[in-house]
């Protein structure tokens, strides 16, 4: 396993569109393994390929010790709404109010390519949702206000200048 870099926004790659993934070989077991430990050393509970710089359809979950790993997933149905709190590792600091589907249906396959289909309700479904827009370039800058995002605009290119 080794600690991959988090690719922070505006980082390009987090907008590029994802590959499906066909082989379920030893390369995606170590993305996978990667993909864990990064998130971990960063205190995520969900982390998608492309926020480590890697273009494929992958995501790992870690929630309430029950963890998933989403290869090629696929939103089946979404239903109601929630407004809720939402961070990313890709906009670090950064919490704003976002709207998610209350329960959703999605199918995808696990490290291994087993196939799974499962109902989803409440906060774990708000992660699916969020990790599954990262794979669509879609990301938590897009689901707020026009005014927010300028916001959230601003305060990146502060803390970047700050870093140089």
């Amino acid at each position: 396993m080794a600690l991959r870099t988090i690719c922070v926004y505006p980082n390009p790659v987090l907008r590029e569109e994802t590959e499906e993934v066909t082989v379920f070989d030893d390369e995606l077991k170590t993305l996978v393994a990667d993909m864990w430990e990064t998130m971990y050393a960063n205190d995520g509970i969900g982390l998608a390929a492309p926020q480590v710089g890697v273009s494929k359809k992958v995501i790992v979950i870690d929630y309430k010790d029950d963890k998933y790993v989403l290869v090629n997933p696929v939103i089946l149905s979404e239903e109601g709404e929630v407004t809720g709190e939402e961070g990313c590792l890709s906009f670090p600091g950064i919490y704003e109010k976002v709207v998610s589907p209350e329960k959703m249906t999605v199918t995808y396959k696990d490290e291994n390519g087993e196939e799974i289909t499962r109902e989803l309700e409440g906060f774990i479904a708000r992660v699916f949702s969020h990790e599954i827009d990262h794979l669509k370039g879609r990301l938590l800058i897009d689901r707020v206000s026009p005014l927010k995002r300028q916001f959230m605009k601003k305060k990146i290119a502060r803390r970047a200048a700050e870093e140089k």
